[in-house]
């Protein structure tokens, strides 16, 4: 499907500078784009590229329309925020271009007769829904998800296929859930007793507001007692790690990998780079980055870009750094001795 660079203002804004009733049938890459596509820039160092691109049209900021001058003949749709313009306009093709869901029970799927699914919602094969559980409107549970009683499961929420959403659990409105994850595990709780482990029942539930994405193979613990948290708006990408009790503000954001250990309390608006790290019952304030393979040891309190490891080096490098580093707590002793002996000496001099 095609549509008018004129009706893309009209959703989206941004000033529009050429041919109001161009069409345009899709997004593409600066080098990959046909001339009847759209296009974007974001990155000052690609502005070569879309000096050359074929595109019908790009979107790009203010600067870099003045910079871009003559040497782009196209359309351009002119936006302070060009990435986030790009992704309204994605959004808007892959609507267009999507198969239609079709409301209905699959005839394979287990679903237990005090569940409430609504009529509009779509439910796949192998999919089963236990006791109590509600799915809202125009809800799509894909093949082979399982729904645990009492779970909600909000309207316009896309569970893909194969998700373990356990009793209990709450997720809200325009959720997307991505295979494998797992919501409502338990917490890693357990006592211990001369040795052996006792094992702390798992009774809180996850809570998971509007408009939250969970990637491939994520695990969410339920809590210990209280339930773990996670509020409007945050994106947790694949394979991460979110301990029971935790809390994670809104609309923070976190890539592969990462860990958060029980108890954690992260602000709103907060990012976290691949791989980063935070121990159990720390506190972390609103619109805190975290560089990726950084590992969070205290709390933090104030916002800011925060990173904790030693840059890349060889490997005979890093050795010897690794033996001063172990060496560090012998070397103060030395230095405070000799700092003593300097104050020493320095009084007598000036007696």
């Amino acid at each position: 499907m095609s549509i008018r660079l004129a009706e893309l203002v009209a959703r989206f804004g941004g000033q529009l500078i050429g041919d109001a009733d161009l069409l345009v049938s899709g997004i593409a890459p600066l080098d990959q784009a046909s001339s009847a596509q759209l296009t974007f820039l974001t990155n000052p160092k690609l502005r070569a590229a879309a000096a050359q691109t074929k595109a019908a049209a790009i979107i790009l900021s203010v600067s870099e329309n003045a910079l871009l001058g003559d040497v782009y003949a196209g359309a351009r749709l002119v936006d302070d925020n060009p990435y986030a313009y790009f992704a309204r306009v994605a959004q808007l093709f892959a609507a267009q271009n999507a198969p239609a869901v079709m409301p209905g029970i699959h005839p394979s799927a287990c679903v237990a007769p005090s569940a409430m699914i609504a009529s509009s919602a779509s439910i796949g094969a192998h999919v089963v829904i236990e006791h109590n559980a509600v799915v809202g409107s125009n809800a799509l549970i894909e093949a082979g998800c399982f729904i645990g009683r009492g779970a909600k499961v909000g309207a316009d929420t896309h569970f893909h296929a194969r998700v373990t959403f356990q009793a209990g659990c709450e997720i809200g409105a325009r959720g997307i859930i991505h295979s494998g994850a797992v919501i409502g595990s338990d917490g890693f709780g357990f006592a211990n007793e001369r040795g052996a482990w006792i094992k702390i029942p798992q009774t809180g539930r996850v809570m998971i507001a509007d408009d939250v994405e969970i990637g491939a193979n994520t695990c969410i613990d339920r809590g210990a007692l209280a339930d773990t948290i996670i509020e409007e708006g945050v994106k947790l990408d694949n394979q991460i790690q979110i301990g029971h009790n935790c809390h994670i503000g809104a609309h923070t954001a976190m890539a592969g990998c990462v860990g958060i250990a029980g108890s954690a309390v992260i602000g709103k608006y907060c990012t976290f780079g691949g791989a980063a790290m935070v121990l159990g019952h720390l506190t972390i304030a609103d619109k805190v980055h975290i560089s990726s393979g950084s590992m969070v040891t205290r709390s933090i309190l104030e916002p800011g870009q925060y990173t904790g490891f030693y840059p890349l080096a060889k490997n005979a490098d890093w050795e010897k750094t690794a033996a001063v580093v172990r060496n560090l707590s012998k070397m103060r002793e030395k230095i405070r001795q000799l700092e003593k002996t300097v104050k020493s000496i320095t009084e007598k001099n000036n007696e």
